[in-house]
């Protein structure tokens, strides 16, 4: 189930898109979501090694409307199909964030100001202090 808000001010409804509750997100992304930073060897790097962040949500396909729910509130991030089944009998897809810009600009600060509830929030704290935001 999609909570929606919405105005009950008629003319303001008609102009306004329905958007997602911002805790509804919150309870998502505590079940399903991940915050995660992984290093890989790329020799263009003066490090030796590439840095990725990214914030992921991972769902069945059946499930895309909650998965573009999600990215056309946050205005940013891709969809990605997974077509890896494993004991799954469909595709599974994935809500990424990236970019840096993005993840600082835009998905930090919503999780800062609509705290993670589950122990989802420990990993949020770390993905930030490595992010250094």
């Amino acid at each position: 189930m999609v909570v929606m808000t919405h105005s009950d001010n008629a003319e303001s409804a008609a102009n306004q898109q329905e958007r997602l509750d911002p805790w509804w997100i919150v309870g998502f992304v505590d079940g399903e979501g991940c915050f995660s930073v992984s290093k890989f060897k790329n020799i263009t790097c003066s490090s030796g090694y590439q840095t990725l962040f990214e914030f992921v949500i991972t769902q069945g396909e059946k499930s895309r409307i909650s998965l573009e729910r999600i990215e056309k509130f946050f205005q940013c991030g891709h969809i990605y199909i997974n077509r890896r089944h494993d004991n799954h009998r469909e595709n599974i897809l994935r809500y990424c964030v990236r970019r840096q810009e993005d993840l600082k600009k835009i998905i930090i600060p919503f999780f800062k100001k609509y705290p993670l509830v589950t122990a989802k929030r420990q990993q949020f704290e770390e993905f930030c202090l490595k992010l250094k935001v």
